[in-house]
């Protein structure tokens, strides 16, 4: 099944990350995420493993800041993150290098 909504794609995160990429990470990315598909989570990522929680996070390392729908095609790589920042659609404050690590931690998010 393909993930459609912002909250099937988070759930779907833990059991697709590269837990080689992730072995030695500790990190915090948050989302905040606007319009239909708007809301906020986290990612806890710790030596090998995500945890996807809802809400806000105290001190998160990274805050990723667009639409839920830019966020799905981003996610499901239909979409550039690198070219979202560019255009201004997608935020980021906090490690940008933890933003740019991403793609590396989900390799597999895309959906065939």
């Amino acid at each position: 099944m393909k993930a459609t909504t912002i909250k099937e794609v988070f759930d779907s995160l833990p059991s697709k990350l590269d837990k080689d990429a992730a072995e030695d990470l500790d990190a915090v990315y948050q989302f905040d995420l606007r319009g239909n598909q708007g809301g906020q989570y986290h990612l806890l990522v710790q030596n090998g493993t995500c945890v996807v929680k809802d809400g806000t996070h105290a001190d998160p390392h990274v805050t990723l800041s667009m639409t839920g729908e830019d966020c799905i095609g981003v996610l499901n790589g239909r979409l550039s993150g690198m070219t979202m920042a560019m255009s201004g659609r997608l935020q980021v404050i906090g490690d940008i290098g933890l933003a740019m690590q991403l793609k590396s931690l989900f390799p597999n998010i895309v959906e065939r």
